[in-house]
């Protein structure tokens, strides 16, 4: 849920990348921390775990994004992608507007592809909430490794809904900023829709 601040007219939306270990989430914000002008974001903030880290920062669009007044603000989270933080993913996931799902282009990694995308829906109806109630989209990243699942076969497992899906080497870049952008134009329409019904 957004966090609306009165005083400052500003709304926080929290953005989450989900997808199993080493998959490239904590590449993607690294990616975009970098290039994103230093006056429009935050600090990186690290959570370590012993095996993976848990990476949030804040960012103002490069472009003013107003919803009724009130200026946007996104703030970024990846979650750990190993089963055994999967209590942390369910606190990380808690609240958010919105979720990227970045799935290992490898044909070896389409299991854990699958089982993340399905713990993905599981900690979200924890707290009530379908998939199909955020917005989301799918990225599918390491497209520069060798041994990669075709896009359509990655769709026939994890795209039923038909939602957008990238393609991307998050190392270098490609297909990033893109997958974010899209992410924030559907935030940005579903907060509109909010505001006109009355639910904020």
């Amino acid at each position: 849920m957004a966090a609306i601040n009165y005083s400052t007219k500003e709304i926080t939306c929290k953005l989450v990348y989900y997808g199993p270990g080493m998959c490239g989430k904590t590449t993607n914000l690294q990616f975009l921390h970098t290039h994103w002008p230093g006056e429009r974001r935050g600090d990186m903030v690290s959570l370590a775990t012993p095996g993976e880290r848990t990476l949030y920062f804040d960012f103002l669009p490069l472009e003013v994004a107003e919803v009724n007044g009130f200026k946007l603000k996104f703030s970024l989270y990846t979650v750990p992608g190993q089963v055994m933080y999967n209590a942390t993913r369910k606190l990380v996931l808690r609240g958010a507007d919105a979720v990227v799902f970045v799935a290992d282009s490898q044909w070896e990694k389409m299991q854990e592809n699958l089982e993340s995308f399905e713990n993905l829906q599981e900690n979200l109806a924890t707290y009530n909430i379908k998939l199909d109630e955020l917005p989301f989209l799918l990225q599918y990243n390491k497209r520069d490794c060798v041994d990669v699942a075709p896009t359509w076969y990655l769709d026939y497992i994890l795209n039923s809904r038909g939602v957008p899906a990238f393609e991307a080497v998050a190392i270098d870049g490609r297909g990033v900023v893109k997958t974010l952008h899209t992410l924030c134009r559907f935030v940005v329409r579903e907060m509109v829709h909010r505001f006109e019904q009355g639910t904020f």
